[in-house]
């Protein structure tokens, strides 16, 4: 089992689809286990922020967790002459599902971002709902209304992804504006990242800072823009999925209003069940071994992926 980055890349695999290079992170599974969990992570990670979450949840199964397009250090849909919309990253994600699990059922479980997508997936391919065994929302949301920003905040954010996810804006933001000294003097000294970084002591402070500095620079800034952009303007409440789904929140999550994304999910799925966890912020910054990432996974979640499939 993957202790460190460097084993963890003995289990990254290559993904070519599409006319796109990316990759996926594959852990087999651990003795009977016949479980298969697919991972659809967030909006600012890779696969080797979430390893630690993957070795923890590999104890149920086997795990799968592809690269999308423009994440992850992934080529984007802009290479082959698309954009990265959500109906787009939900035909590739569908796409995925039918070469990788043909004659199996599996678990999804979403991050973030990765909710919307999964159920954009599930509402434009229903033949899919029949595959799928459990879906489970980390931290999720369905609708532009879920965050707790104020209409003011909302409103700057709409404009300046709006400005962003354009070509030559992005090009600007990528070469001069995400170089790594604006970045950890954006960390040190901007309220959201010092709440974000908050108890942390100095060492581990800089490790998490520079790990953010990877990320910003490993994930396309233009898809970011778009899809940042999607999210402030959301609402894919109106298609019904014929699937339960098993959310987990967090007590003091910075981003979203705990109250409206259980009435939008409730809204779109057959049944809404919650799930809370003892993590005091929306997402750790880093995960770098299970025994960070187990906290995020509370016991009601864990019993449902003991159960035999």
């Amino acid at each position: 089992m993957p202790k460190t980055a460097k084993a963890a890349a003995d289990y990254i695999l290559p993904l070519n689809m599409n006319g796109l290079s990316g990759r996926m992170l594959r852990l087999p599974p651990k003795g009977s286990k016949k479980r298969e969990l697919l991972l659809v992570y967030g909006h600012h990670t890779s696969l080797e922020r979430m390893m630690g979450l993957a070795e923890y949840l590999n104890r149920y199964g086997a795990i799968t967790m592809p690269d999308l397009p423009g994440f992850g250090g992934m080529e984007a849909f802009y290479k082959i002459g698309e954009k990265p919309t959500l109906d787009n990253l939900a035909d590739y994600l569908a796409a995925f599902i039918k070469l990788r699990y043909r004659n199996k059922r599996l678990t999804i479980a979403g991050f973030s971002i990765g909710v919307i997508i999964v159920i954009r997936m599930l509402q434009k391919y229903p033949e899919l709902v029949k595959k799928v065994d459990l879906v489970v929302s980390i931290v999720g949301f369905a609708h532009k209304d879920d965050f707790r920003f104020s209409k003011k905040r909302s409103f700057a954010y709409r404009t300046m992804t709006q400005i962003f996810l354009h070509r030559f804006p992005a090009a600007i933001y990528k070469h001069l504006i995400l170089r790594p000294i604006f970045i950890r003097y954006a960390y040190r000294h901007m309220y959201n990242a010092k709440e974000k970084f908050r108890g942390m002591k100095a060492e581990e402070l800089k490790k998490a800072i520079e790990l953010e500095i990877h990320l910003w620079r490993c994930n396309d800034p233009r898809t970011y823009m778009f899809t940042a952009n999607t999210m402030f303007r959301l609402d894919i409440t109106a298609q019904h999925v014929d699937l339960p789904v098993h959310h987990v929140s967090v007590r003091k999550d910075r981003y979203f209003n705990n109250i409206l994304v259980e009435q939008h999910m409730r809204s779109i799925f057959s049944d809404f069940y919650l799930h809370k966890t003892s993590m005091p912020s929306h997402m750790p910054s880093i995960i770098a071994t299970a025994d960070v990432a187990g906290p995020f996974v509370p016991e009601s979640i864990r019993r449902l992926l003991r159960k035999k499939v």
